[in-house]
């Protein structure tokens, strides 16, 4: 059995080490990060080439089962991965870690998208904590706060006018995340809802503090595509076919 992990998460490194030994496992990387944490089995990197490329390799290479857990927020591959399954004949699941949930005390505003994150800022506050990766964030090109952005790779032009730019990979701990907030006088923090814990210690220090947070929340899983919430559940369900 050969099975394809759409990967590049914590969740989908897991997955492989609970599969590699018990079946063939090809993890597909999208190359967007410089020194990506590789997982246990075969690892390929690079994109497909859309639907049509991935339909191709999914026959090539004999794929009998694909396994979509890519980051919450990766929309397209997602929707590619279900459309390429679909044409292909395969199985297919998704792996999502469950997404956050407000706790007492939270100052949560929700948004469904960047650009409505951007607009939810006035007069929230006037030192930004933006960690919603290093894409998309010619959204906040114009706005006049200060900006503490972190990412695991620099982002590319154009960014807020007024950016401090942290490189850092997570998991973060609740100390650390304190501290920053501390340090760098933030009054707002902006998210998005991947979930998990390696990054929810910022969600806990912006409570603790209150501050509040905007949260862009995340896209639906395809319609019809099964979904998993641990890499233990995925595995099982991969193994019993």
């Amino acid at each position: 059995m050969h099975v394809l992990i759409l990967g590049g998460t914590a969740e989908a490194r897991a997955l492989a080490g609970l599969l590699h030994g018990e079946v063939r496992v090809t993890s597909s990387l999208a190359g967007r990060v410089a020194n990506p944490r590789l997982p246990e089995g075969e690892v390929r990197i690079g994109g497909f080439g859309g639907v049509d490329g991935l339909v191709e390799w999914i026959g090539e290479h004999a794929v009998d089962a694909v396994i979509d857990a890519t980051h919450p927020f990766a929309e397209r591959i997602s929707f590619h991965a279900a459309r390429a399954a679909a044409t292909a004949h395969v199985p297919l699941l998704a792996l999502r870690r469950p997404g956050w949930v407000p706790a007492p005390g939270d100052d949560w505003r929700e948004v469904a998208s960047l650009e409505e994150a951007a607009e939810a800022l006035d007069g929230l506050g006037d030192r930004v904590f933006l960690t919603t990766g290093r894409m998309g964030l010619a959204v906040f090109a114009d706005r006049p706060e200060w900006f503490l952005v972190r990412s695991v790779d620099a982002p590319e032009a154009p960014v807020p006018a007024r950016t401090e730019l942290l490189l850092d990979r997570g998991p973060f701990t609740l100390d650390g995340e304190r501290e920053l907030l501390r340090r760098h006088r933030i009054d707002v923090l902006v998210t998005k809802d991947s979930g998990g814990a390696a990054t929810a210690p910022k969600l806990t220090a912006a409570r603790e503090a209150g501050i509040p947070v905007v949260v862009v929340r995340r896209p639906p899983v395809p319609e019809g595509v099964r979904t998993a919430a641990t890499p233990e559940e995925a595995a099982a369900a991969v193994l019993r076919g």
